[in-house]
């Protein structure tokens, strides 16, 4: 089996991938003007971004390593 990789999108493709870029345009802008914060995908991994982020934990699960009580 041979696999053929298109390095341009057909001219539909194309059309489709704007209207989603323009979509998630405006929906982060419109994350950013109401103050929420976004998740995206940077570097191989999802990161919240906007000045309500919630901080990162250095244990991503959510465990508490030290349970003295």
């Amino acid at each position: 089996m041979k696999i053929t990789l298109k390095t341009t999108p057909s001219k539909e493709g194309q059309e489709i991938l704007d209207a989603l870029q323009k979509a998630v345009t405006q929906a982060l802008e419109r994350k950013r003007r109401l103050g929420q914060y976004a998740v995206v995908w940077r570097d191989g991994g999802p990161v919240m971004i906007g000045e309500d982020a919630p901080k990162v934990s250095k244990n991503p699960a959510g465990y508490e390593t030290d349970k003295s009580y």
